[in-house]
């Protein structure tokens, strides 16, 4: 199917005013198809004229056009012609659909627990013809009425209230408008628990086999819901517009969460089947707040066209950290931002794939899809933040209320918020979006010392920044001065001594200037460098320093350091072995284990040097184990890396011997930090006649009681057991006899992928290049353990295969694309050999048929990646 080019929508969006969608499902058909009628009524600006239908069937039955039938055959590429239109339309379209097993249409999952069926739609971004007939294209809403016609015992939700009118059939009320990728229905024998708040009924949903999950989740989850709403109605003029409000939790969504107004959609993994970090819980609760903010920025006001998606997901991500740290008991979530979120965004911000936040020029709707990315979300957030603080609050909100009141039900661009924005302020905010988004890449904001003792700030870019420098003094640092400094593109300026400078040094302490921090409270986007002397008290005190996000912040500085070569692969791996251990903030933890491990000694190290690397980081987390105090989430996230890490089976095994209990989330209403670990049998069907008990000891000495391995840590020790050859086949398919969960099917897809036989690797291979075998979680689950084992010829036989393949698979759909182009890249080949192949590779595929612009960015970051890589190792060759 051709992609919808912007001319098109422009010229269709001139023509037409659609009034309402009527839809009507069949969901008791058997086989693989259902059955979905379509009446749209519309209206035309010049009657006589013609445009084009949306719609992707499995059979076109029927179209009918103001009484007047027309022939089903006229459908091609997707695309059925409308001619002779009246002034007013109707147009009735029944058709049969083909359900996915991609996260694409209406998808449909069959639970391996107890063999139900459940569904569920993903319509965004282009992807709604896969569902009903339309005209896809965010700037033509419409109101929606649902019918749907279920198998008796199901629960369907959709966007607005509906009711169940006996034999299955489920009515829904008219939405306002929305827009066509905005539309769900999700339905199965759900398990649901309802409540409400402030007027608005809320529910939960989930498959009937995480009931138990959903019910131990239920209270955090309508205690962050309520907070949030609470926030947002409080920031916001208008109240909350889209009636109810349902949150599902469904299998296999390749988005972490959809916006759907009234019902959103979340990957069923924020239920935490296995015991979640401190650190997941925060990042759930944002991702609810970022959803529910959606209802306002994205939903009640919606872009026009794909070019200002940043409208949508920066304000968002933006709001959900803030509301997450305004409302919640979740305070820290800014240090997750800094740690677990920016890192994304920096690394696309220095690609050579890097755009615009605010992106022009995308003409088509495949173009659009390849910016679904960190700099969209991540960097989207930071500038919004950058620019609250130039603003100041009080403007920035009063002009956001002006711009959602004046566009109400309809659709804006970022012109139009600027404006509404530049009129409630003041300021030249035209002039300000012109340098933060509409120009790409990262400054660097330095700090110099000049020779009569005062520091200097310095900011090397294209875009001026208002940030917070922090002055810390004595050994460990504290703080002595912060002060706000704002600091031209290209500028110099002296830091001023702070007015609310705290008291002397304590006794003991010298007086000198120990460490100098730009971007203290990480309040802009740009990398940051220290002068010689701050960056020596880093590497002596950086677990000294009290505050989280300062120490985020400088993590991040350290992280930046290793990928530019400005520091070494070793030095950095010195850095966390001397400081990671008295870490107690599991975000900071979980980031900086995870980069170590996947990049500095999965990447930048030479191949002969990885084991040491593992070790070192396995001994890291072995000492946060070991820690008295450690609360559960600092314990599972060392846990997890002792498990990635680990490069004897004997470290694994009496974990899987003795802590085979599925953990079960620490409870709701309390933050869990007293040490304490929660077990309980999983219900038998998912392998309840495991021992429950909990190790004495973490392996490698006393200590305290390490956590019993969760569904998912036990899979992936049992992956890692997997790539050192010590794990059949018949084990895991015991394993996987007594957790048949989906997320257990997901450990095992790794686990195989991860075995080092030739055979098992051609299944792998198998399986990732046979469209249809598996869904993309399969995919990425098997992409996963893939290059984890296997000789250098085995894997140099795959790699050519890899880069002769891949170059192929865009026309099995995005999702698909980017898990192969992406996840499966042999990135740990870091090697100029490897360089070479994969540019041929990316060449290929920019010549391919089917390649889509969302393959070529998978495969031109990863080989940015890769380049990068190869300078590390180059330049420090020798050390």
């Amino acid at each position: 199917m051709p992609p919808l080019q912007r001319t098109e929508a422009r010229v269709r969006a001139d023509l037409i005013e659609v009034h309402r969608y009527e839809l009507d499902l069949d969901l008791t058909r058997p086989g693989d198809v259902f059955g979905c009628t379509t009446v749209i009524r519309f209206g035309c600006a010049r009657p006589g004229a013609g445009t084009f239908l949306d719609l992707r069937p499995a059979t076109l039955r029927r179209v009918v056009l103001n009484g007047r039938a027309l022939d089903p055959a006229d459908l091609a590429d997707h695309r059925f012609p409308l001619a002779d239109l009246a002034a007013d339309n109707e147009l009735l379209i029944e058709a049969d659909m083909a359900y996915s097993r991609t996260g694409e249409g209406l998808h449909r999952f069959t639970d391996p627990l107890d063999g139900e069926v459940y569904v569920h739609s993903s319509c965004a971004p282009d992807l709604a013809p896969l569902l009903f007939a339309c005209f896809d294209q965010p700037d033509l809403k419409a109101s929606f009425v649902l019918g749907v016609t279920a198998p008796a015992g199901w629960t369907v939700l959709g966007n607005a209230a509906g009711e169940h009118v006996g034999g299955g059939r489920w009515e829904f009320a008219p939405t306002p408008p929305i827009s066509t990728y905005l539309a769900v229905v999700a339905a199965g024998p759900l398990h649901s628990v309802h409540a409400e708040h402030d007027g608005i009924p809320l529910g939960l949903h989930s498959r009937r086999s995480l009931a138990a999950d959903l019910d131990r989740e239920a209270d955090e989850l309508f205690e962050v819901t309520a907070a949030s709403f609470d926030r947002l109605h409080e920031l916001f003029a208008d109240r909350y517009a889209f009636g109810r409000y349902d949150q599902a939790f469904v299998p296999e969504l390749n988005w972490g969460a959809m916006e759907n107004p009234g019902c959103v959609l979340f990957a069923e993994e924020f239920l935490f089947h296995s015991a979640p970090t401190e650190a997941d819980r925060a990042n759930r609760a944002v991702v609810v707040a970022h959803e529910m903010a959606h209802m306002w920025f994205g939903d009640l006001v919606t872009m026009r066209w794909w070019d200002d998606l940043w409208l949508n997901e920066s304000f968002a991500e933006y709001l959900g950290y803030r509301v997450t740290v305004e409302s919640t008991r979740f305070t820290d979530a800014w240090t997750h931002f800094a740690t677990l979120r920016k890192g994304w965004g920096y690394d696309a911000d220095q690609r050579p794939s890097t755009h615009p936040i605010a992106a022009s020029g995308i003409e088509s709707l495949s173009e659009a899809m390849a910016n679904f990315d960190g700099i969209s979300y991540a960097k989207g957030a930071a500038a919004l933040r950058q620019l609250v603080v130039w603003l100041g609050d009080d403007a920035f909100f009063e002009g956001v209320n002006a711009h959602l009141a004046r566009h109400r039900f309809g659709n804006a661009d970022l012109a139009d918020l600027l404006d509404a924005l530049a009129t409630a302020s003041g300021r030249d905010v035209p002039g300000w979006a012109s340098l933060w988004l509409r120009t790409s890449g990262v400054d660097t904001l330095r700090v110099e010392r000049a020779a009569d003792g005062a520091v200097e700030l310095v900011a090397d870019g294209s875009r001026p920044h208002l940030v917070g420098v922090g002055v810390f003094e004595g050994r460990p640092p504290v703080l002595r001065s912060r002060v706000e400094v704002e600091v031209e593109p290209g500028g110099r300026v002296r830091v001023p001594d702070s007015p609310d400078a705290v008291d002397a040094a304590p006794v003991g302490q010298g007086p000198g200037t120990a460490l100098v921090l730009p971007n203290h409270g990480d309040l802009t986007w740009a990398k940051v460098r220290l002068d010689a002397d701050s960056w020596r008290t880093v590497t002596a005190s950086l677990s000294a320093i009290e505050d989280p996000l300062t120490r985020a912040v400088l993590w991040a500085a350290a992280r930046d350091l290793v990928r530019d070569a400005d520091l070494s692969p070793a030095a950095y791996l010195d850095l966390v072995a001397a400081h990671l251990p008295a870490e107690r903030t599991d975000s900071i933890v979980q980031s900086v284990l995870t980069f170590a491990g996947s990049k500095v000694v999965g990447s930048y190290l030479a191949p002969d040097r990885r084991p040491a690397g593992h070790a070192l980081l396995a001994g890291v987390a072995r000492r946060l184990l070991d820690v008295p105090d450690a609360d559960q989430g600092l314990r599972l996230a060392a846990l997890g890396a002792a498990i990635d890490n680990a490069t004897d089976p004997a470290e694994l095994e009496p974990w899987l011997a003795d802590g085979g209990a599925v953990d079960q989330p620490a409870p709701v209403g309390r933050p869990p930090g007293d040490g304490s670990v929660v077990a309980s049998v999983v219900p038998p069907a998912a392998g309840g006649d495991r021992p429950s008990a909990v190790p004495a000891a973490a392996p490698g000495g006393p200590g305290p009681a390490a956590p019993a391995l969760s569904s998912d840590l036990r899979w992936a020790a049992l992956a890692r057991l997997a790539a050192l050859g010590e794990v059949t086949d018949d084990r895991l398919d015991a394993e996987l006899a007594a957790d048949p969960s989906g997320s257990a099917h997901q450990g095992a897809a790794r686990a195989r992928a991860a075995l080092p036989d030739p055979a098992a690797k051609e299944r792998a291979w198998r399986g990732l290049f046979t469209d249809g075998e598996l869904s993309p979680h399969l995919i990425t689950a098997t992409a996963q353990g893939f290059w984890q084992s296997g000789s250098e010829e085995l894997h140099g036989e795959y790699q050519r295969r890899y880069f002769a393949d891949v170059p192929t698979v865009g026309a099995r759909g995005d999702a698909v694309a980017s898990v192969l182009g992406g996840r499966l890249f042999p990135a740990g080949h870091s090697t100029p050999d490897t360089v070479l192949a994969a540019g041929a590779c990316l060449a290929a595929a920019d010549k391919a048929e089917d390649a889509t612009p969302v393959l070529r960015r998978a495969l031109a970051d990863q080989l940015d990646d890769l380049r990068r890589a190869v300078r590390i190792r180059e330049r420090f060759a020798g050390e």
